[in-house]
């Protein structure tokens, strides 16, 4: 029977997304096969979560040899390709912005960067890593008008919350927010927090 991704729980696709990533990595050594614990291991996990998430998706390995890496990549790829395709805009296109753009802007399965956006009229109408900068004014009527259904926010905190609210309010769905604030939007948009600062602070702290 074919397996639905609206079958399965939203934290085991997220974990899916990892395993993927570790998968490409370790078929990239030359790996053939890799067992639950090793790949817990890489994605910070548990064992036995590994097992229950690539059982829900009905994967199997060996108890001898472990999971085949290629098979289960290809499965997981499948899976996951099911998802409607990513139209991604990306809001701040200043020093972070672009070095998103430089590194987003590549291979990412489904996802993919169509429009940026900045209030500075020197870095509008620029095409930046590839991609074609617009004037922040333009963010709804560019939003609607590519079908973007995904944001990224790298603007100064205090006009992080705004941009979220427009964004969402012309039908953009899930957030990245490099932003240091939390964002406030209905529970049907998805949102995660990227703050660099506080991250770089709790490894700082937990070293000492």
């Amino acid at each position: 029977m074919k397996q639905n991704k609206s079958d399965i729980p939203l934290k085991t696709m997220e974990r899916l997304v990892t395993y993927r990533r570790l998968l490409q990595y370790l078929a990239s050594e030359g790996r053939a096969f890799v067992f639950s614990h090793e790949l817990a291991k890489l994605a910070n996990n548990t064992a036995a979560q590994v097992r229950r998430d690539l059982m829900i998706i009905g994967h199997h390995g060996s108890p001898i040899r472990g999971y085949g890496v290629r098979p289960l990549a290809a499965h997981v790829d499948r899976l996951l390709a099911q998802h409607e395709p990513s139209r991604v805009a990306l809001v701040g296109a200043g020093n972070l912005g672009r070095a998103i753009l430089a590194h987003v802007g590549f291979q990412l399965p489904g996802v993919t960067i169509l429009a940026a956006f900045d209030s500075d009229e020197e870095r509008t109408g620029r095409v930046i890593a590839g991609v074609r900068c617009y004037p922040v004014r333009e963010l709804e009527s560019r939003v609607v008008e590519l079908g973007i259904n995904l944001g990224i926010l790298a603007v100064p905190a205090a006009e992080a919350q705004e941009v979220a609210e427009r964004l969402a309010a012309v039908g953009v769905t899930g957030i990245l927010n490099f932003a240091p604030v939390p964002l406030r939007l209905p529970q049907d948009v998805v949102v995660d927090e990227v703050d660099i600062g506080l991250k770089l602070e709790r490894i700082a702290l937990c070293r000492q």
